[in-house]
């Protein structure tokens, strides 16, 4: 799989790190220990478009927001997590 960096280009994936899905937002203490349970070890896991991080070890050293289709492994879209508050 290639992976197109905004900093280094395009790399091959063996230069990353995969962390897994890109997390929804904490929920906030009120919603209490299910919610927040769910928020850590519930995972979506579709069949299809995932938002996802990958940390580009190898290269320039930044997180990236990658979104990535399951079923084809096409990467769709790139950022930098910086630039998602991620």
């Amino acid at each position: 799989m290639i992976i197109s960096c905004p900093h280094c280009g395009l790399r091959d994936s063996s230069e990353f790190y995969f962390r897994g899905e890109a997390p929804t937002p904490r929920p906030d203490y009120e919603e209490g220990n299910v919610a927040f349970a769910d928020h850590v070890y519930g995972r979506i896991n579709p069949a299809g478009p995932q938002k996802e991080h990958w940390y580009h070890a190898a290269g320039c050293r930044s997180w990236l927001v990658v979104e990535r289709d399951t079923r084809t492994h096409d990467f769709l879209s790139v950022t930098l997590a910086s630039e998602q508050g991620r």
